[in-house]
């Protein structure tokens, strides 16, 4: 027993875990294998039958237990394969990898060959279930279905096409089998298990244990010693050292970076840029950093594995949370359906074609096929920054090391010898037809560099010439190197004592750190502040942990504000991922615990880079920073692996019974388990590291001891890293439908709990002060950021409806779902008579004037249709969504989507989201949390379509004057453009117009033209309706327009407000953020004017306020990023603007009303003021004043002047409004403010208590106004047209 423990107190340090052989079991037989998906119509040499794992050593490791369901499924992913002899039998090599609960993973590398079944029982077995398939199926034996096509589990789509000669020595019946004349064979793999990823390694030791099998006379020691020594001898290389070890035949050289460094990386990286290409890789980069669904499409499992590896430690610092996949048995097919981010790998079965995949949900996926070399994006992300120069700089990379950035050629390698070659060639000075094939499966690398016995004899003729070392230097990863080369210089030395295979994992590694740098180096620039931005609330990891919901832990708006503008796409949606989280919670946690070994590096190279470059004004410019430290990069590994640090123990003979494991060609011996069960006693490393872990446990005890229970710890670390988490990786082992149904439950509340975080930090976002209460830092959110949470909210939306789909259709599950809904609506609409849909109707919008917008899913949906702009299904979904959220109809069009439950039965298995009644419910109410904030996010993002707008004028009724003899017009204004002049039908007064999205609406422009005995006209308001978006907005007036009455105005320009809908109607829709400014109120207009100046009289106090708040608004708007900062003519002329409390300034004390005389204006006032000017200075009595006084003079005069001359017919207080527009936009209000103060006119005009006749209140007045000259106040066109200045 003490064997053991001290086995396994070693095991961390181990280089290797277990050793592992998988095959036939020949006691149960043949055992068909349902998951894989067994067909029945094939020829049972291409059926899968089930593996067993038939021995593995030691038979457990304390920290990794052995999961044998598990290792068995990804060893041999489609089960055994069975071939004969007129088959190709090559060898394979793939690896796999397992992540734990916890995150954590362990390495597979597997060897899979093929050894001739001896067991007279599975010959029979096999020759029975031939005869029965041919008598079912008499035609299959027709040469179409010849074996050599068979489903190898791991065939590359190379293997047939490399085997000319077997069509030649295939056995009577093509493709079938007959015991008396036919040898059979089967699959076998040896795996090693190890807690690091040493590719090259294990490749290397496993092909040598193969060839050990193969090879003519027995190795040089039983296998038993090799596979002790590899499991219990052969210690993890210490950080940044190296290792030599021994094989059966040769050493092996592995290295590992130090803590500076770059975690380790084995799997060559450009490998990963030949398949795909750089343009795509930096693609598919993108695309996993944004988090999106990421499905690796190949025939070969070691490309699947080589790619989803080398796009994995590219994202260092961060690390992908979700579901990591890199090989799905084909058991696991119901996988794809699941509806959170994933990355996962599927073998392509030969000849099928990707149009033939039924992939539940395209809406977000990403889908790389390798083999052809080619990817498929999702529609609309954020490009990363500075890609065509990051793009370059990695092309470099490549061509110095002869790989060509474009993707799709094979990987060709720098001769060591003079001779050249291309992809397609291979130059030989005794070129002989079959050495050139052997070179070229060595290039071509369909073989993943593993050569069959027939090759082997191949090479061997190729002694002494002189493409030996360019042959060499081409078995890329092989390790298989022919023993007769063995004559040949020594062990085939390379240049500086190292061999070629050398040679070439020396370039793989040093081309792999280059490459990885390039990639560091952009998340250094990109991050190098992060650290100002993380928010550091907790006292300790305890309440930090258990409050790390509700907690802030980045400031995202300062992070955003801080960075160059063409980054903010990606960034924005970058900071609102799982593995930016997570990054900023390690980081947090960093405080209290260890550094996370990932972050260390990055901080590390954080300070590194500040030393050299004191916040150097280029960190914060979008100029792209080549990286610096790719020569130091891959001198480090160059230095370690040409100086070995350390050299493990020689196999040596193990204490053994005689006789046992006795040596046969071709055949992997039944290992002895006594030996290999237990790790040396005696052994002074094991011993060194089991008190270093002895020393170990202690210190834990005592720490737990003073923080946390670690297992609650976990707990809590599980719940806090939130979404998606515990789904990391799907249980590979139990498939009873039990789990399947439970896997998906969890998917199912996932779901739920990312639609109530996202819903609410959409709600925290919007509202502002309750956002800065709950210390979500300032109140503002950006558009940018906006834009970044719906995008979220649409994928989301998307994912649930794509969860359990029976039949896929179209790329979008949400639109398809919509068109068969409205399928299904439009034959009801026309069997039933039209006059049925009326609870269907809305309550009309304002109770005066529009007629009612109906609230119907089709309705918006023909809306989207029409719109030629958009032209995928997804497209139509975003904006389908976008424009419910903006009606504040999101919750209630999905619950009349989801009501017609027969449809959603037809559409969606059983234990589909949408089928769970209480969580839809709840998803439901999350969704209707979303109407208490008003959204613009379809108007705001589909700013070209053409809009129809209903426009409405309401005169006041109890008047005989509402009906008029003059032709009205109108013009809308919006932040987008205007609708120019629109005539409307006389005594009509209702029109509705098409135009261009004209945005958020400004002002409206109402005039007529003044004909007929009836022009006079007394209007209430204007109310105006996007007919799409049903958004209504309401320009009060409350004025006279006609010539001889109020101010005389033919036109006035009014201010807008959004109105709300009616309290009576759906309470979902009614609550909403609080009001935004009103435009000039009825109730103002008429105190001032003549209509009542018995009216309601501000006092000094509150109009002194008024001006201070006006004047605050607008320096608070003028604080704002430009693009949220709405309009600005709202808090000029608006009911709280600017020149509504200036014009209750003028009117203090002003002696408007007289008896029996028509009533005077405040422009009345500035018209004598000027005219007194204007002849002051003709009279010379203004040539002492000083000389800008002189020229205030003038320019008061002429802005009078161009106003009274303008072509337009605004009445006394539209000129007076423009006046106070024109001086606050030139900076002139303060200097004319004096000018008219000193005026005589005033006295006559003024009371003696006015504040205007007060110095010391104009003078504040003045001071306050004088703020406003920082700001670049520009007007809109519909406020200024037809003033020349």
């Amino acid at each position: 027993m003490s064997g053991t423990n001290a086995a396994s107190g070693a095991a961390p340090c181990r280089f290797a875990h277990y050793f592992v052989i998988c095959g036939i079991d020949t006691e149960t037989g043949l055992e068909p294998d349902e998951l894989a998906g067994e067909n029945f119509e094939q020829s049972p040499l291409k059926r899968t039958f089930k593996s067993k794992v038939l021995a593995h050593y030691p038979e457990n490791v304390e920290w990794n237990p052995f999961d044998q369901d598990a290792v068995n499924m990804l060893c041999m992913p489609k089960g055994l394969s069975f071939r004969t002899q007129a088959d190709s039998r090559e060898p394979q090599f793939h690896s796999f990898l397992i992540t734990r609960e916890d995150g954590s993973r362990t390495y597979g590398f597997v060897h899979t060959f093929y050894e001739e079944v001896t067991s007279p029982q599975i010959c029979s077995a096999m020759q029975t279930l031939y005869q029965m398939h041919q008598a079912e199926n008499p035609s299959s034996a027709t040469p179409s279905s010849s074996s050599s096509s068979s489903m190898d589990s791991l065939a590359s789509s190379l293997d047939e096409a490399d085997s000319p000669s077997s069509s030649s020595c295939r056995s009577a019946a093509c493709g079938g089998y007959d015991a008396s004349r036919d040898t059979l064979y089967v699959s076998k793999a040896l795996c090693l298990i190890t807690p690091m990823p040493f590719m090259h390694g294990c490749l290397r030791f496993l092909s040598q244990m193969h060839r050990a099998v193969t090879a003519a006379s027995p190795p040089p020691l039983p296998l038993e010693s090799y596979v002790h020594n590899i499991l219990y001898e052969v210690p993890l290389p210490p950080p940044g050292r190296s290792l030599k070890f021994h094989g059966v035949y040769e050493p092996i050289v592995c290295q590992r970076p130090g803590p500076g460094e770059l975690p380790l990386a084995d799997f060559p990286l450009g490998q990963t840029f030949t398949l795909l290409g750089v343009e795509n890789l930096v693609q598919l980069f993108n695309c996993t950093l944004l988090e999106m669904q990421i499905l690796l499409y190949s025939q070969d499992y070691q490309r699947l594995m080589t790619v989803a590896e080398g796009i994995t430690t590219l994202l260092f610092p961060f690390q992908w949370q979700h579901v990591y996949v890199p090989i799905l048995p084909a058991s696991l097919l119901h996988f794809l359906d699941a509806p959170v981010p994933y990355l996962m790998g599927l073998q392509s079965k030969e000849g099928t074609d990707r149009s033939k995949l039924e992939l539940p949900q395209e809406a977000n996926l990403c889908f790389v096929d390798i083999d052809n070399h080619c990817i498929e994006l999702p529609e609309d992300f954020p490009q990363f920054p500075n890609k065509p120069e990051f793009i370059q700089e990695l092309s470099e990379v490549l061509l110095r090391y002869g790989i060509s950035p474009v993707g799709g050629a094979p990987p060709t390698s720098v001769p060591t010898s003079s001779t050249t070659t291309t992809p397609g060639s291979v130059s030989t000075r005794h070129p002989g037809l079959k050495s050139q094939q052997a070179l070229r499966e060595l290039e071509d690398d369909g073989r993943n560099g593993n050569l069959g016995g027939e090759q082997l004899a191949v090479l061997e003729l190729l002694q002494g010439n002189a493409t030996l070392e360019r042959l060499q230097a081409l078995a890329k990863r092989t390790g298989v190197r022919v023993e007769a080369l063995r004559g040949v210089g020594g062990e085939g030395e390379a240049q500086g004592g190292r061999t070629a295979v050398e040679e070439e994992e020396l370039r793989n590694a040093k081309l792999n750190v280059q490459l990885r740098e390039v990639f560091a180096s952009r998340f250094t620039t990109m991050f190098a502040d992060y650290e100002a931005f993380v928010i550091q609330s907790a006292p300790d990891l305890e309440s930090w942990l258990t409050n790390r919901e509700q907690m802030h832990n980045f400031d995202k708006a300062s992070f955003l504000s801080d960075q160059p503008e063409p980054y903010l796409p990606f960034l924005s949606h970058f900071i609102e991922t799982q593995m930016f989280a997570t990054f900023i919670d390690n980081k947090i946690m960093s405080q209290w615990e260890e550094k996370e070994p990932l972050l260390r590096v990055f901080d590390g190279r954080i300070d590194k880079a500040r030393l050299y470059n004191v916040r150097a004004p280029s960190l914060r410019s979008s100029n792209y920073q080549r990286c610096t430290i790719l020569k130091e990069s891959a001198q480090a590994i160059e230095q370690r692996l040409m100086k070995i640090d350390h050299t493990a123990i020689h196999p040596h003979l193990l204490d053994m019974k005689i006789g046992q494991g006795k040596y046969e060609q071709g055949f992997f011996p039944k290992l002895q388990s006594d030996v290999l069960s237990v790790g040396p006693t005696n052994n002074k490393w094991s011993n060194r590291t089991a008190t270093a872990q002895r020393r170990k446990d202690r210190h834990r005890q005592q720490t737990e001891h003073l923080t946390l229970d670690n297992d609650l710890k976990e707990k809590y670390m599980q719940e806090a890293r939130s979404l998606g988490k515990n789904l990391r990786q799907p249980k590979l082992s139990d498939l009873s439908p039990a789990v399947i149904a439970q896997t998906n439950w969890k998917f199912v509340e996932g779901l739920l709990k990312e639609c109530r975080m996202k819903t609410k930090r959409m709600l925290v976002e919007k509202m502002g002060r309750e956002a800065v209460e709950l210390g979500h830092g300032e109140a503002n959110i950006t558009g940018l950021e906006e834009n970044t949470l719906i995008a979220s909210l649409c994928d989301l939306l998307e994912r649930i409806w794509s969860h359990g789909l029976q039949v896929k259709q179209g790329k979008s599950a949400l639109w398809s779902h919509l068109l068969h809904y409205q399928a299904r609506e439009e034959k009801l609409e026309q069997q039933e008579s039209p006059v049925s849909n009326g609870p269907e109707r809305r309550k009309s919008e304002s109770s005066i004037g529009m007629p009612s917008l109906r609230a119907s899913v089709i309705q918006d949906m023909r809306h989207i249709q029409s719109m030629g702009e958009i032209k995928t299904d997804v497209g139509r979904a975003r904006a389908w969504i976008r424009l419910s959220l903006e009606k504040k109809l999101l919750s209630q069009h999905l619950k009349q989507l989801l009501s017609r439950q027969a449809l959603t039965k037809k559409l969606y298995k059983r234990y589909a989201f949408l089928r769970c009644e209480e969580e839809k419910e709840q998803f439901l109410f999350h969704l209707l949390s979303l109407n208490t904030v008003d959204y613009f996010c379809f108007t705001s993002v589909f700013t070209t379509i053409m809009i129809p707008y209903r426009a409405v004028i309401i005169p006041i009724k109890k008047l005989s004057n509402a009906m008029t003899t003059s032709n009205p017009w109108v013009c809308v204004s919006g932040e987008l453009g205007d609708s120019g002049v629109r005539q409307i039908t006389k005594n009509v007064l209702e029109m509705t117009f098409d135009c261009q999205n004209l945005g958020k609406l400004t002002t409206v422009q109402l005039g007529h033209d003044n004909s007929g005995l009836l022009a006079k006209w007394l209007v209430d308001c204007v109310m105006v309706r996007n007919e799409i978006t049903g958004h209504t907005y309401k320009f009060p007036c409350g004025r006279w327009l006609g010539k001889g009455v109020d101010d005389g105005s033919l036109e006035r320009v009014l201010i807008g407000e959004l109105a709300l809908p009616n309290a009576d109607e759906d309470s979902g829709r009614g609550c909403r953020t609080p009001d935004m400014q009103h435009s000039p109120g009825q109730t103002r207009r008429v105190s001032i004017t003549s209509m009542g100046g018995r009216g309601y009289k501000p006092t000094s106090a509150q109009i002194q306020e008024a001006i201070g708040e006006a004047v605050n608004s607008i320096c608070k708007h003028f604080h704002k990023p430009e693009k949220e900062r709405g309009s600005l003519t709202i808090l000029l002329c608006g009911e709280v603007g600017l020149v509504g409390a200036l014009e209750q300034f003028f009117h203090n004390g002003f002696k408007s009303a007289r008896l029996f005389q028509k009533t005077v204006f405040v422009w009345d006032f500035v018209e004598k003021a000027v005219a007194y000017m204007e002849s002051a200075d003709q009279m010379g009595d203004m040539q002492e004043t000083a000389e800008p006084l002189g020229l205030t003079c003038v320019s008061l005069c002429h802005y009078v002047s161009a106003i009274n001359s303008s072509p337009r017919n605004i009445g006394k207080d539209g000129k007076f409004q423009l006046l106070v527009c024109l001086g606050a936009r030139d900076r002139l209000l303060i200097q004319w403010l004096p000018l008219l103060v000193e005026c005589p006119v005033i006295q006559r005009m003024y009371e003696e208590s006015a504040l205007l006749r007060d110095r010391t209140t104009v003078n504040a007045l003045i001071a306050v106004l004088q703020t406003l000259h920082d700001f670049p106040i520009t007007l809109e066109a519909s406020l200024v047209k037809g003033i020349d200045l």
